[in-house]
């Protein structure tokens, strides 16, 4: 897969990630941000991928705050930092598996209340790519490798 890099500040620990909804809104806020801090240079120099899901929850915080046209411009900008997996059939047969390996083995991801999330862990399984997050559940997801710096 093919993407932007995300800065070429030091070596990427992973060289592909995917970045979910937390961890990516944070790091468009920049410096300051107690969240971008801890996982910018864990990112650094890493191809970073999103979510479908992901961008529509971005572009919802925007409708919702009522962003001017203006900004949102300048926003669509930041969000092309990053590359949007695509939702194809192997995400949605990933989904589909992920969401009953969840089931069986007990695992809340796979409840309904988490659906954005199952969508952001399948598209990061179903492309063979970590997921960056601060979100505890995806803890023990099975066949996501996770990339977190949880306090």
């Amino acid at each position: 897969m093919g993407g932007l890099r995300s800065g070429s500040e030091g070596v990427a620990v992973h060289p592909e990630v995917v970045v979910d909804t937390g961890v990516f809104s944070a790091l468009l806020e920049g410096v300051g941000n107690e969240l971008s801090d801890r996982y910018r240079g864990l990112v650094a120099g890493s191809l970073l991928y999103v979510a479908t899901q992901t961008l529509a929850e971005l572009r919802f915080g925007a409708f919702l705050r009522g962003w001017s046209p203006t900004r949102i411009e300048a926003f669509e900008r930041s969000i092309a930092r990053a590359v949007v997996l695509p939702v194809d059939d192997r995400l949605v047969w990933g989904m589909a598996r992920l969401r009953a390996d969840c089931r069986r083995v007990g695992h809340p991801l796979h409840q309904p209340v988490h659906g954005a999330d199952l969508w952001i862990a399948a598209s990061a399984v179903a492309f063979g790519l970590p997921l960056v997050s601060d979100d505890g559940v995806f803890v023990d997801v099975p066949g996501l490798e996770l990339v977190t710096q949880q306090r």
